[in-house]
């Protein structure tokens, strides 16, 4: 009674020591105990066993094992879940399948969470109907799903592009009593958005507002971003109006995706309305919050309050990031102020961010909307890294100024680089060199663009 009392508390200790990460105090009480008399058991190892694999690596977990035979004390279920969980969260996948099979070798019976993990890194691998297999096995082996279960699939199947078929799996399931979860349908209402299935993802959410669950923030912020990208720019505001009609909980990243949607159409009144109903809400602003302020009031002309925002920032006691700069270099080229623009390119590049490149974009798509065709270029041929989106943005600039030989060699260039410039704009190329009579140029720079379609299939 006192020995199983005391291999109790002494796993107490352990735990508590393992979730702070201190490995050491955690292996110094096992001592003391067995000093003291107190043997660890399977739970004691097993704990051990779980931090190792998540706070060092899995060897340091996997080694736990050996100890566990000196002490004569038999790995469990719970041991090899622990060890196949973190083979697949330090991304060694190959590991938890080599784990999973050492489990059955040595004649532990997996259980549902063993078949769970398994799962979940055949999706990983881009390997759904493995996935499909496991998934069947569970059923087989007369294991009973968890929500879990049914979650991975979910989640699986719409990342590897068989939303329809997580749907129907959902519908099956919970036509045989299956109770979905709040993360069940945002998993499945996420997946539906990115497969471009809206209206789908719709009707799970007017599933979800009948059923005994409210939605949250996550749920509607995801399909109205969706609404948004897809251009259904109305069909976002008006579920953004239904979240707040309904009164389900939304938060500052709900009031910042419908105030960039107002902000693209130019409809600034209403996205700075949105502002105000975040302060009302008391909600806190964060960084990503001040960014889109910062670049409504540099739309709108409102410079002198820009720098008072910042200063407003740094009070609030966060940093400015590139987003914030790069605001302020717009801002400063709509104002015609082209010179502190580049003045503020220049200081940005001593901040030590890890890329000011969308900064540089918005430079040099700037100078060239303004006319600054040359200064623009010179701006280009300085920039490393560049991106698609440079090389378009200085194609398709060079076109509208009819400089059509320097477009092609700056898309020959892009395609060399093993990008590609939007087919729209290739055409154009293409078009300009052969209403300017250069044929020769213009079957070189097609050439090219097929062979670079090639490879990009290969």
């Amino acid at each position: 009674m006192v020995c199983n009392l005391s291999t109790r508390l002494m796993n107490i200790c352990v735990a508590s020591f393992c979730k702070v990460q201190q490995l050491e105090k955690a292996e110094a009480v096992i001592i003391d105990a067995i000093r003291l008399g107190t043997l660890p058991n399977v739970v004691t190892y097993n704990t051990l066993v779980a931090a190792y694999c998540r706070f060092v690596d899995l060897d340091a977990g996997y080694s736990i094992l050996s100890r566990m035979k000196e002490a004569d004390i038999h790995p469990d279920v719970v041991t090899y879940n622990s060890l196949i969980a973190g083979a697949s969260n330090h991304f060694l996948l190959s590991r938890c399948f080599d784990l999973f099979e050492e489990m059955i070798k040595v004649g532990i019976s997996p259980d549902v969470w063993s078949y769970n993990t398994i799962m979940h890194c055949f999706f990983r691998l881009g390997k759904p109907e493995e996935a499909n297999k496991v998934f069947h096995n569970i059923v087989m082996n007369k294991l009973s799903p968890c929500s879990t279960t049914f979650n991975t699939m979910f989640n699986g199947l719409c990342k590897n592009g068989y939303s329809d078929n997580a749907l129907s799996l959902f519908r099956h399931i919970k036509r045989h009593g299956f109770i979905p979860q709040l993360i069940t349908y945002n998993i499945l209402i996420d997946g539906l958005c990115k497969a471009g299935r809206l209206q789908a993802a719709r009707m799970v959410l007017k599933e979800l507002g009948k059923s005994n669950l409210s939605p949250n923030a996550s749920t509607y912020t995801t399909v109205m971003k969706y609404c948004f990208r897809s251009g259904k720019f109305e069909e976002g505001i008006e579920i953004f109006h239904e979240m707040k009609n309904k009164g389900y909980t939304y938060d500052a990243f709900s009031y910042c995706t419908v105030s960039s949607a107002f902000v693209k159409r130019g409809r600034l009144e209403e996205a700075y309305r949105c502002f105000e109903l975040m302060v009302e809400k008391g909600i806190e602003l964060d960084i990503v919050s001040y960014n889109i302020l910062v670049n409504m009031y540099c739309i709108d002309g409102r410079l002198e309050e820009v720098y008072d925002l910042l200063y407003e920032i740094e009070q609030a006691g966060f940093q400015c990031d590139e987003y914030t700069h790069t605001a302020l270099i717009d801002g400063l080229c709509r104002a015609g102020n082209f010179d502190g623009a580049l003045c503020h390119l220049k200081y940005m590049d001593t901040l030590g961010f890890d890329s000011n490149l969308v900064a540089y974009n918005c430079m040099v798509d700037r100078l060239c909307k303004a006319g600054y065709i040359d200064d623009a270029f010179k701006l280009f041929t300085k920039m490393d890294p560049r991106d698609c989106i440079t090389y378009t943005s200085m194609v398709h600039n060079l076109c509208k100024e009819r400089r059509f030989l320097t477009a092609s060699k700056v898309l020959l260039a892009c395609l060399n680089q093993g990008m590609k410039v939007f087919r729209p704009t290739q055409r154009v190329v293409i078009k300009g060199l052969r209403s300017s009579g250069l044929y020769s140029e213009s079957r070189k720079l097609e050439s090219k663009i097929k062979l670079a379609r090639v490879f990009q299939y290969l």
